[in-house]
Formats: structure tokens, C-alpha cells, sequence
């Protein structure tokens, strides 16, 4: 393929986060597109691909995979989608973009890492925080060892009030509930910050407390209707990670706390700390303490498109290690496994 040509890509599922994140971010892309989509609902996949001209539509992953003509796959399903389109797309050589979280649980994890490594096609799990400039800076600073040894990071994904409807609190369509959705970004935030060390013990809790509130001024995520629409999952949850290298990060994150509500994450290295949101160094200077408010123009609306771009450079290049590569998306469902079973059984988890 020559390298000007653009990536063609097979989006699955046309529901919110196709619709107001990956989608736009191909219209502006330079090195990729969409070139067919497929939803379960055919009325919705053809809605969309009117929407953002995509020429081929499909019923079902199975047919676009047979019969379109792409290169790769971006995953937009529900959580239990993830797995069985991940390793189709792998046995059909496709290469992959997956939403997070990776999967259901670990087992099916394995399965896809299997399936990816014997199929030898590029995989990258799609956390847009990674390419944050904030994150990028710092991750720079790391990688220079500006911060020194990163031994202690704190990170927050709280809302006070601001559960999804729908799906998301459906456990066999989700997985999970607060954690698993927004506390993930704050949990690998803090991990590539901390250079992503190996975890080796988690212990936890989650809390089903608040529930399906009726707060009254109060607006909410508006989910694809799934056909049970329970809510059986926790509305918030906190806790311990461990890592291999000595490292400790402590983690909360809730849909729904009668708390103020907060997006920040602290790390800490013996040279510097950071803080994302506020963007702040803490460090020293001329043997002073000294601590400088940073603004890094731009990068947070671009980081779905840079994200894209990234994964279509590799895809271009035949480059397998991407910057979310498969390896790290598996510790990853390896951690937020070992939260739920750490709050279930009440002891820690070794990993």
C-alpha cells in the first residue's frame, strides 16, 4: 500500500461513541477512513453512514468482514461486543482498534491477545487520554527521567451525580459499572504516567449505595436501550494497586457520590510530582521548591483524531507496537478483574 493512501476502516457499531467521538475525528483525518459500518439495528447503521458518507453498510459484522473492502476494524460495540468482533476481525486479518475497556473479563482478554498474535495484525485499545497533550508532555518527562522514579500516584473519577442510562448499567452488556467506564481513563492515566509498571496485587471495594437515583436537575448519558436495562452494577468503587517495581496507586471512581465531584490525577517521582487538571509540576529549582502552572495549547479535542492517526501510522507501517498495545490492554483488564474480585471476596487479589 503506499503510504498516501488512506487506511480503509470497517466501523462497528453506530451507536454514541462512534457518533460523537470516533467519527468526527475521521473527518478530519489524514491517513484513514471509514469505509463501511455495520450495527446490529440496520436502520441506525444506514442513518449514520448517510450521516458521515460512509459507502457500504452492513447488518452484521460477519458480512462486512466478508464482503467489504477494509483493512481494519474499529470497535465501537457495547462491552460484551469487544471480544467476539475482535477475534473475528483477527482471523479475517483485519487489524484492530478496540474501544476500552478490552473485554468482559480476562478469559475472554486471552482469547483475544490469542487471536491477534497467531492472525500477526496490529491491535491498539482506544483510550484517548494517552493522547492528551497534557499526558504526552509528562509521559515525555518520564521517558527523559525529569520526574525521577514514579513511585506514588493518586488518581479521581468522580461524579456527584452523573449515571449513564441504558446499557452501560446492564452487567452482561457492560461489565461493570463506574470503574470499568470512567475510572478506567483515570487508572491508565496514572499507569503510562507511571511508565506502566507491572500490577502484582490489587484489593478494592465497590458500592451500590445511590443506585438509579431521581435527582432532579441533574442531566445523564443517554445510553443505547439494551433488553433488560437493569441496573445491577456498582455506582462507585475505590482502592489499591500494586506494582511489581515497589509503585502504589490509589484510585476512586463513581457515577453517582455525595461528594464533590473531580477528574485529577497525582503522580509522584523523586525528582518531580504532577497533577493533571490542574496541569502543575512540583518540583525544585536552584535548590528552591518551585511548582509551575502549565497550559499546553490544544490536544484535548484532538486526542480521538491523534489516537486514529497513530493507529493508522502503524497500520501504514507495519509497526505491531502501538502505543496501547495488546500486552498493556490485558494488565489492564487484569487490574479492573481483580478490582471487582477483591470488593466480591474481600481480600486482596494477587495478580
Amino acid at each position: 500500500m503506499e503510504k498516501c493512501e488512506k487506511v480503509k476502516v470497517g466501523i462497528v457499531g453506530a451507536g454514541n461513541i462512534a457518533n460523537s467521538a470516533h467519527l468526527p475525528a475521521y473527518e478530519n483525518c489524514s491517513n484513514a477512513m471509514p469505509a463501511a459500518i455495520c450495527d446490529i439495528d440496520f436502520e441506525r447503521a444506514k442513518k449514520t453512514a448517510e450521516k458521515y458518507n460512509i459507502e457500504h453498510v452492513y447488518s452484521s459484522v460477519e458480512e462486512m468482514l466478508q464482503k467489504a473492502d477494509i483493512e481494519a476494524v474499529d470497535i465501537c460495540t457495547w462491552n460484551n461486543g469487544h471480544a467476539p468482533v475482535c477475534v473475528a476481525a483477527a482471523k479475517a486479518g483485519k487489524h484492530v482498534l478496540c474501544e476500552k475497556p478490552l473485554a468482559m473479563n480476562v478469559s475472554q482478554a486471552l482469547e483475544m491477545q490469542k487471536a491477534v498474535d497467531d492472525a500477526g495484525v496490529i491491535f491498539m485499545l482506544a483510550v484517548p487520554s494517552r493522547f492528551g497533550y497534557e499526558n504526552m508532555y509528562l509521559r515525555d518527562m518520564y521517558e527523559k527521567g525529569e520526574l525521577g522514579e514514579v513511585y506514588y500516584a493518586k488518581t479521581s473519577a468522580v461524579r456527584r451525580r452523573g449515571t449513564p442510562s441504558g446499557w452501560f448499567t446492564d452487567k452482561k452488556t457492560s461489565g461493570g459499572g463506574p470503574v470499568i467506564d470512567i475510572g478506567i481513563h483515570r487508572i491508565d492515566e496514572a499507569w503510562y504516567l507511571m511508565g506502566n509498571p507491572k500490577p502484582v496485587r490489587v484489593s478494592a471495594n465497590v458500592f451500590s449505595k445511590i443506585g438509579d437515583y431521581q435527582t432532579k436537575g441533574v442531566s445523564r448519558w443517554i445510553g443505547t436501550p439494551c433488553p433488560d436495562n437493569r441496573f445491577d452494577c456498582e455506582d462507585s468503587g475505590a482502592g489499591v494497586i500494586h506494582f511489581e517495581n515497589g509503585a502504589l496507586m490509589v484510585f476512586e471512581a463513581s457515577w453517582a457520590l455525595n461528594a464533590p465531584a473531580k477528574e485529577e490525577t497525582l503522580v509522584c517521582g523523586t525528582k518531580a510530582g504532577a497533577t493533571i487538571e490542574p496541569f502543575t509540576i512540583y518540583g525544585e529549582r536552584n535548590d528552591y521548591l518551585s511548582t509551575d502552572n502549565i497550559t499546553v495549547l490544544g490536544g484535548g479535542e484532538k486526542r480521538f483524531l491523534l489516537e486514529i492517526e497513530h493507529f493508522a501510522d502503524c497500520v501504514q507501517k507495519g509497526v505491531r507496537e502501538t502505543k496501547y498495545p495488546m500486552a498493556q490492554a490485558v494488565d489492564m483488564q487484569k487490574m479492573l478483574q481483580a478490582i471487582y474480585d477483591s470488593a466480591a471476596s474481600g481480600k486482596e487479589i494477587l495478580l
